[in-house]
């Protein structure tokens, strides 16, 4: 079976996830535009996939005023695009025991990388893909998370709050699109890794964590898993031992959130009789 997006928007592929995930369309016939901050990475994805299969163009998603014109270059350069994908994260540690070490703009930059950016990277091409939408076209936003937006991890307690935060919200977007009529034909994807083998971890970002990039699964076979689950048509695509957590009581939070759903819809309904 044949991955059905053909033109792909991947946000954050200068390594790790985003690269190895952006190569996997590219070998499976697809054309990728490959966006993040690194030139030379970007340079050296094109150069070997081939001007024909991708497209660089390098931008920082945490320039958040600079998003509504990124999206508009792109919808307007790219008018086949059919799925974006947005992988860019950060990951560092905080002991929040020792106040006077908390980098408070470090703090910042990981919400806005890892959550902030992803609003308004959805927001900015909303509009091209609900016009898409109307036309019976399906199109596609993917999102990596974590097994971490499950289950927190002590050490990285601000990047496990902005996965958790990207998870609620992607449940709550992908319900507002499916009832919206303009917008049913957008289809809303979640991938959740577990620890993989990438730079997330590396000593560079993070120097309490030796040898961190070789921590995790290793990243091809990830990238496999990942990839099987996005050509079978998974909304949630739940890698390795993120499943763990994700067996243990994802699925009865989300028949809690839909059931919420339901109330809230009688309640508004009957309010509005009344008013």
């Amino acid at each position: 079976m044949a991955f059905q997006y053909k033109n792909i928007l991947v946000i954050g592929a200068t390594s790790g996830i985003g690269e190895a995930l952006a190569t996997k369309f590219v070998e499976n016939g697809s054309k990728v535009i490959v966006v993040g901050r690194r030139q030379e990475k970007l340079d050296a994805f094109v150069e070997k996939h081939g001007k024909d299969k991708a497209t660089p163009i390098q931008f920082d998603v945490t320039n958040l005023d600079g998003i509504p014109a990124f999206a508009k270059s792109v919808t307007n350069d790219h008018p086949e695009l059919d799925a974006i994908f947005i992988n860019s994260g950060i990951q560092r540690g905080f002991d929040w025991t020792k106040p006077d070490k908390i980098d408070l703009s470090t703090v910042n930059l990981e919400v806005n990388t890892n959550y902030i950016s992803y609003i308004h990277l959805v927001t900015a091409f909303l509009p091209f893909f609900q016009a898409k939408s109307k036309k019976g076209q399906e199109t596609s936003f993917m999102f990596t998370t974590s097994g971490l937006a499950l289950v927190p991890m002590l050490r990285c307690a601000n990047y496990c709050a902005t996965k958790a935060a990207l998870h609620h919200w992607i449940l709550c977007l992908r319900e507002q699109l499916k009832a919206d009529s303009d917008s049913s034909n957008i289809k809303i994807v979640e991938i959740f890794p577990p620890a993989v083998q990438t730079e997330l971890h590396d000593e560079k970002h993070q120097p309490d964590i030796k040898n961190g990039g070789k921590m995790g699964m290793p990243l091809d076979d990830f990238t496999e898993e990942a990839y099987s689950g996005l050509v079978e048509g998974k909304t949630e695509v739940v890698v390795e031992k993120a499943k763990d957590w994700y067996n243990a009581f994802e699925p009865k939070r989300q028949e809690a959130f839909h059931k919420t759903i339901e109330m809230m819809s009688k309640m508004l309904q009957e309010h509005s009789k009344d008013s």
